[in-house]
C-alpha cells in the first residue's frame, strides 16, 4: 500500500474533494480520507492534471475538516474482494458488510471497471428464461443474456415486481435456478427490508448477493454500486459458470447521482441537466450483461427505470432504450383497476423473444399465440375507445367479444397473484382460454392447426 499521504485538501462539496500540487496521481486509483475523528472514507480519482486532482468520496465529505484530513493514494484502482461465499452476503456500495458479519477475505480482488470484451468473442443471447409471470413469458420473453429494462411510474409496483423476479426466475431445462445479485440504489428503508425479509422467508436468500445504497446514504455512493454489483456478477458467471440474473434497481437515482457530481465538477449539461456522456455511463454498465463463447454461465441484465412525471421520452429511459433490447412498461391505469402486473402490453416488447421460444424452447405455438394476443388486445383497445364515445349498447355482436376479451385478458392474462408462479405451458394455455372467448375466424395470427389443437368455442360461453 502506498505511503503518499496529503493533508492539503482545498475545497469539498457535493461529496467531491479537491486537492492542488499532486503529482503522479492517475485516473481511476483508489483513495483512502481520514477525516478528524479517525474515520476512514474511500475515494476514486475522477479526474487528474498537474494543476488538480478531483477525488469522489464514496461516504460523502459531509462534516470533513479539510485542515485535520489526510489523503491516501493507493496506487491501485478500486477492487473488489471476491469468493464463492458472497453469496447469501449484503454489501454496501462499495462492497463492505451492511449484514453484521465479518468482511469477506479473500486474495481474489477484481476492478470494478470490468474488463473488456471482443465483440467477437460474445455468444448470441438464446434460451428463454421463465419468470413464471405470465404477462412477461407470454408476451415479452426474456432471453439468457438479454438486457430487458422495467419501465416504471413513481409509486407503481416494480420493486414488488422485480421481488417476484428473483424469486420465480429459472431456466426450465436446467437445474438449479439462477444465482442473482441485486443492487439496489436510493431504497427506502421498508423496501430494503421487504427484499431482504423476502428472499429469506422464501428460501432464495443463500443464491442471492445483495448491494444495497439507502436513501439516506451518500448519493455519491450510487456511482460505485453497480460496478462492484456487475464485477460479482462477472465472477459468479465467468469464474463459477453460474448463470447470473442482475436486478438493478433504480437507476433513476443512478442517472441522477451522476449529474449531481457531474455538476459539482463543472461539467457541461446536457437534456435536463445530464451530462453529455450519460448514454456512453450507462452503456457501460449494460453492455457487462451477455455470454462469451466457450463459457457455461451468463449474466441477464433487468435494470428497473423509473419515469419521472411517467414521462418515456426522459432521458433516462430513452437512453436505456436504445441500449438494451426491449423494455417491460408498466401502466398506472391498470394499477388503478387493482391488475397486478400492470404491464402495459402495446408498448412493451422483448427484441429477442424471437431467439428464445419455440419448439425447441417453449411450444411450438409460443410466438404465433404472442402475435395474436397482441393483435386483438389492441383491437379490442380500438373497441374500448369507441364505446366510451357512443356507448357499448351501439356496438356489434364481433366489437362486444372483444370488449369482453380485453376485460377477461386484463383480469385473468395479466392478473396474477404476487405469490403465484405459473410455468410457461400454464400461460400458453391461459392465453388460449382467452383467444377462445372471440370468434375462430377473428383470429388471424395463428394457423388452422393451432386452432384445431387449442381454439375452444366452449370456453366463449363459460
Amino acid at each position: 500500500m502506498s505511503e503518499r499521504e496529503y493533508r492539503q485538501a482545498s475545497a469539498a462539496r457535493g461529496g467531491l474533494l479537491f486537492m492542488h500540487n499532486v503529482p503522479g496521481v492517475a485516473l481511476g486509483d483508489r483513495v483512502q480520507i481520514q477525516d478528524h475523528a479517525g474515520r476512514i472514507r474511500n475515494g476514486q480519482v475522477i479526474r487528474s492534471s498537474q494543476e488538480a486532482v478531483l477525488i469522489q468520496v464514496f461516504e460523502g465529505t459531509e462534516n470533513l475538516d479539510l485542515e485535520r484530513t489526510w489523503v491516501r493514494f493507493l496506487e491501485q484502482p478500486f477492487e473488489l474482494a471476491l469468493s464463492p461465499e458472497i453469496l447469501g452476503r449484503v454489501f454496501n456500495g462499495v462492497g463492505l458488510p451492511r449484514d453484521e458479519r465479518p468482511p469477506l477475505i479473500s486474495s481474489l480482488k477484481r476492478n470494478v471497471n470490468g474488463a473488456p470484451v471482443n465483440p467477437a468473442a460474445r455468444a448470441y443471447p438464446r434460451e428463454f428464461v421463465q419468470t413464471g409471470i405470465s404477462a412477461i413469458d407470454g408476451l415479452d420473453s426474456l432471453v439468457r443474456g438479454q438486457k430487458l429494462p422495467i419501465f416504471s411510474g413513481s409509486g407503481l409496483p416494480h420493486n414488488r415486481l422485480a421481488a417476484q423476479i428473483v424469486r420465480q426466475a429459472k431456466l426450465p431445462n436446467e437445474e438449479g435456478g439462477f444465482a442473482v445479485v441485486f443492487a439496489a440504489m436510493g431504497v427506502s428503508h421498508t423496501d430494503a427490508r421487504m427484499f431482504q425479509e423476502d428472499f429469506e422467508s422464501s428460501g432464495v436468500l443463500s443464491k442471492v448477493v445483495m448491494f444495497l445504497n439507502l436513501a439516506d446514504d451518500p448519493a455519491i455512493e450510487r456511482l460505485i454500486l453497480p460496478r462492484a454489483a456487475l464485477t460479482a456478477a462477472e465472477y459468479l458467471a465467468f469464474d463459477l459458470d453460474m448463470h447470473v440474473l442482475v436486478i438493478m434497481t433504480d437507476m433513476t437515482h443512478y442517472a441522477e447521482a451522476l449529474r449531481e457530481v457531474a455538476t459539482a465538477k463543472g461539467d457541461v449539461p446536457s437534456r435536463k441537466g445530464y451530462p453529455g456522456y450519460l448514454y456512453s455511463d450507462l452503456a457501460e454498465l449494460y453492455e457487462r450483461a451477455g455470454r462469451i463463447k466457450g463459457r457455461h454461465g451468463s449474466i441477464t441484465l433487468i435494470p428497473v427505470v423509473s419515469m419521472p412525471s411517467d414521462d418515456i421520452t426522459h432521458p433516462i429511459p430513452d437512453l436505456t432504450g436504445y441500449i438494451t433490447e426491449g423494455q417491460i412498461v408498466l401502466s398506472r391505469d391498470l394499477y388503478n383497476q387493482g391488475v397486478y402486473p400492470p404491464m402495459a402490453v402495446p408498448p412493451s416488447l422483448s427484441r429477442l423473444m424471437k431467439d428464445g421460444v419455440g419448439k425447441e424452447y417453449t411450444r411450438d405455438d409460443h410466438a404465433r399465440v404472442a402475435n395474436q394476443l397482441y393483435a386483438s388486445y389492441a383491437r379490442a383497445l380500438e373497441v374500448r375507445n369507441l364505446a366510451s364515445i357512443i356507448g357499448a349498447e351501439e356496438l356489434g355482436e364481433a366489437d362486444l367479444a372483444f370488449l369482453k376479451f380485453a376485460e377477461n385478458f386484463e383480469r385473468n392474462f395479466l392478473g396474477q397473484g404476487e405469490r403465484e408462479e405459473r410455468s410457461i405451458l400454464d400461460t400458453l394455455d391461459l392465453a388460449w382460454r382467452q383467444l377462445s372467448l372471440l370468434p375462430r375466424d377473428a383470429l388471424t395470427r395463428v394457423s388452422e392447426a393451432d386452432l384445431d389443437k387449442y381454439h375452444t368455442p366452449a370456453a366463449r360461453q363459460a
